[in-house]
């Protein structure tokens, strides 16, 4: 089974819940198995890095952990508003992604 998720790599996405609520990033990576999405500034951890070379400095990072996909909204690039998908299909069979509030294209 094909699992789904309503946004791709590079979209900007508003957090509509969590700790996070209300902030936007762009998305880094999507996990459509386990239907989780990774992004930027959003959902930070602190990792514990092993040096792994010679030279090579360990310590604490930062970094961005995954969250479910349900948890972010698509951020329609004219209106700016947290919006739903539609889709518009054309004679040709190829579809295009719209903003549910402006019908802005996306």
């Amino acid at each position: 089974m094909k699992n789904k998720v309503h946004v791709k790599k590079g979209d900007e996405v508003i957090v509509i819940s969590g700790k996070d609520r209300g902030k936007s990033g762009k998305v880094l990576e999507v996990s459509p198995r386990e239907g989780k999405v990774i992004v930027e500034g959003i959902n930070m951890i602190t990792k514990h890095v092993k040096p792994r070379r010679m030279g090579e400095p360990g310590g604490i990072v930062d970094a961005e952990a995954p969250m479910y996909a349900s948890k972010v909204m698509l951020k329609c690039p004219k209106c700016g508003k947290a919006t739903r998908l539609a889709h518009k299909v054309f004679a040709d069979g190829s579809k295009q992604r719209l903003c549910k509030h402006c019908q802005e294209t996306f």
